[in-house]
């Protein structure tokens, strides 16, 4: 069986879907059982991008731009959706996608151009909506502050999501701009339970540290709203009420869910995890993810993907419902301001000098 390495979500780094030749790492029997294997050293890679706005188009999905200033992401939640995405790197979606992370240097200066452009047109921007904004290293690199930064002088409206408590460092950007219509902010809470918290998202924040994050950031003045995302029945689906009470008396004003799901390598990824970190429990969380999608482990369909079908998905949906009524959290979203967007004067005179 894989056993964890230490800080680490994937129990293993199979090779890339897209990579012609596969590795696979075996016992050779020469190593000896009281030598402790080498810590997984993380690795920081500047990426030199040419924009820094991703576009979709997804119909189930209520943005369609978005930033994220890092790829990979340190945390280390083994059910994270965006694991795949390293394959397209030749990279692998398990311990290689929490170990080995790329950053954008030039952020701020990619977005300052693009919002320049004469023919921009200002529609909220996600941050966050593949990888944390806030991983680790964010306390040094600062590249989702200055990013921040770029669109509090552009008066931009945006949205970001986070698992990480250093959001509340940035407060006084995210408050300015909340109290403004400009900016609204979901911190996602998975579990109250610490023990699991560290097994499933181990180096992200505490639960603890969560529900200060969502505290602080109403303080400042910025609607924030908890994700409780995924649920994994059998697993952590019967804290739900319990997470979005303590969310609500944080201070959250919103809520939302998502059911996990394991497209690509996210499946083998999550059952190596599960037979390892919860192996008691593990058939039977298989058996009810498998409940929520038709009988599979996943089921891609555009209209149900995110909540999932069937009588243990609806169940779901109706605690889901009753609860964000019970703690008023089911008031309206904050709509955002689009119309006060503006190319600041100063990068104005910049374009003029190349005109």
């Amino acid at each position: 069986m894989a056993e964890a390495a230490k800080g680490r979500g994937a129990r293993s780094n199979a090779t890339g879907r897209f990579e012609p030749e596969t590795v696979e790492a075996f016992d050779d029997g020469w190593t000896s059982d009281d030598v402790e294997a080498a810590p997984l050293r993380t690795t920081l890679t500047p990426e030199h991008a040419r924009t820094i706005i991703a576009r979709n188009t997804s119909p189930d999905i209520g943005f369609d731009r978005s930033i994220n200033p890092y790829k990979g992401c340190e945390h280390g939640c083994i059910y994270c959706y965006a694991r795949p995405s390293h394959a397209w790197m030749g990279l692998s979606p398990g311990l290689d996608f929490e170990s080995r992370i790329f950053f954008k240097p030039e952020g701020a200066r990619l977005l300052e151009q693009e919002l320049c452009k004469p023919r921009y047109v200002c529609r909220r921007i996600h941050i966050g909506g593949n990888t944390d904004p806030y991983q680790p290293v964010e306390r040094e690199l600062k590249s989702t502050r200055s990013i921040l930064e770029v669109l509090q002088r552009f008066r931009h409206p945006f949205s970001i999501i986070t698992k990480s408590v250093l959001i509340a460092r940035d407060a006084d950007i995210l408050g300015a701009m909340g109290r403004e219509g400009l900016a609204s902010a979901f911190v996602s809470i998975t579990t109250l339970d610490r023990g699991l918290a560290r097994a499933m998202e181990p180096r992200a924040s505490t639960p603890a540290k969560r529900l200060e994050a969502i505290s602080r950031l109403a303080e400042a003045g910025c609607p924030v709203g908890v994700g409780f995302a995924p649920v994994i029945p059998g697993l952590n689906d019967h804290e739900l009420e319990a997470v979005l009470e303590a969310a609500a008396k944080a201070g959250a004003t919103s809520a939302m869910y998502v059911t996990l799901r394991l497209p690509l390598e996210i499946k083998d990824l999550f059952r190596e995890w599960l037979a390892d970190a919860r192996p008691e429990r593990a058939a039977r969380v298989m058996s009810l993810i498998r409940q929520t999608r038709g009988g599979r482990d996943y089921d891609p369909d555009w209209n149900q993907r995110m909540k999932g079908t069937g009588p243990v998905a609806e169940l779901i949906g109706a605690r889901f419902k009753a609860a964000v009524k019970r703690y008023g959290l089911d008031g309206p979203r904050h709509a955002l301001d689009e119309s006060r967007f503006r190319v600041p004067p100063e990068m104005k005179r910049q374009l003029d000098l190349f005109a």
